[in-house]
């Protein structure tokens, strides 16, 4: 195993992409399990009587959260219509593109639809400048952590290719 490519395979296009979906369906079975409980909690809360007290903002902010975690729900179960429409008709190498572009989506979305919450029953239980302030904090936090980190790593892997090619 070469210094330049620690992690190589050696498998065929068909193998690389099935591989990749596999890992694509685990990722989106942790996240679905998420967005599911968000939703089922966001969907009872109308029906609870508190709900009729809620301030024209806190309705909005829970119709946005709502909606984030409906487009969520949809998006992260999309991968399954996609291949189950698509099964057997050659175009893994499509459902794999387009599956990372939904869950880069989906997450998105899943990120609006917790912090939404958070700030909702915060500024229930609270105020408006600790719902706020708390959930400033929590974006940062899952900018840092879902992106921040990743695309980190990401530069320092180029950065590490591109020395081992330039060097003779």
């Amino acid at each position: 195993m070469s210094d330049s490519h620690p992690y190589t395979r050696h498998e065929s296009e068909a193998e690389r992409l099935d591989r990749n979906f596999g890992e694509q369906l685990q990722e989106l079975r942790i996240a679905q399990a998420g967005v599911q409980i968000l939703f089922a909690f966001l969907l009872s809360l109308p029906f609870q009587q508190r709900f009729t007290t809620l301030t024209d903002l806190q309705r909005n902010i829970y119709v946005w959260t709502l909606m984030a975690a409906a487009v969520s729900v949809i998006v992260f179960t999309a991968p399954v219509a996609l291949h189950r429409t698509l099964f057997r008709d050659g175009l893994k190498d499509f459902i794999v593109k387009y599956t990372d572009r939904l869950m880069s989506v989906g997450l998105f979305t899943l990120g609006i639809g917790i912090i939404g919450g958070v700030v909702l029953i915060l500024d229930v239980l609270m105020s408006h400048t600790v719902a706020f302030g708390v959930g400033a904090v929590l974006l940062v936090l899952g900018i840092a952590l879902w992106l921040g980190v990743p695309l980190s790593q990401k530069g320092r892997a180029r950065q590490r290719r591109e020395s081992h090619t330039s060097t003779p």
